[in-house]
């Protein structure tokens, strides 16, 4: 009897550690690193502010585990997407839009307030530069295998790394404006120079 009270107390304890997360993720995306309090954070995931205390008793408690849980969050969306399609165009067409969906995301958003706040935080800065740096070799690997090509042959690491560098880009491009049909245009004509690249 004392397991099944205790079962749904740890199921309710997650649930509500997962949407305190969830909540600080979309208070990053929407209102920034400095609007992100834990009152705020809590009153998005329809807690009380004990509650949220209880389980991250500060706000860098709060967005330690908010930070990997970005993270986690961003490989879990790349690998759900990233296509098992057989060579060509249409698979290279399809990583690279998928890339530039990634980077103009809700994950992707919180993200970079982040790195914003880490640079001039040093206590946050050494937390998210690793998860950042791990972020970085999984979204390469990742997309190496969507891709379905070799890094040892010469020029793929580089044209891998650029495609990620330019999704970035357009990422931030469209953080201030609706960059979309821009971003259109130019991952259109980025899937033509890179099916090239990766098919000589």
């Amino acid at each position: 009897m004392v397991e099944a009270v205790r079962e749904p107390r740890q199921d309710r304890s997650r649930a509500t550690r997962q949407r305190l997360l969830a909540a600080a993720v979309d208070c990053l995306a929407e209102v920034g690193w400095s609007g992100s309090t834990v009152s705020v954070v809590a009153e998005h995931a329809g807690v009380s502010r004990g509650a949220a205390q209880h389980h991250f008793p500060t706000r860098e408690d709060l967005f330690t585990a908010a930070i990997e849980y970005v993270t986690e969050e961003r490989l879990t969306h790349l690998r759900a997407n990233l296509p098992n399609l057989p060579p060509g165009r249409d698979r290279t067409e399809f990583v690279v839009h998928t890339l530039g969906e990634m980077f103009t995301g809700k994950l992707f958003r919180a993200a970079l307030q982040l790195w914003v706040a880490a640079a001039s935080d040093e206590p946050l800065k050494a937390q998210v530069v690793p998860l950042e740096a791990r972020v970085g070799r999984e979204t390469h690997r990742l997309t190496l295998e969507a891709l379905g090509v070799d890094e040892s042959r010469p020029g793929i690491r580089e044209a891998v790394q650029a495609t990620l560098d330019m999704a970035r880009g357009l990422g931030l491009a469209n953080v201030l404006t609706d960059d979309t049909k821009r971003r259109r245009r130019v991952l259109a004509q980025w899937t033509a120079m890179l099916t090239t690249a990766i098919t000589e």
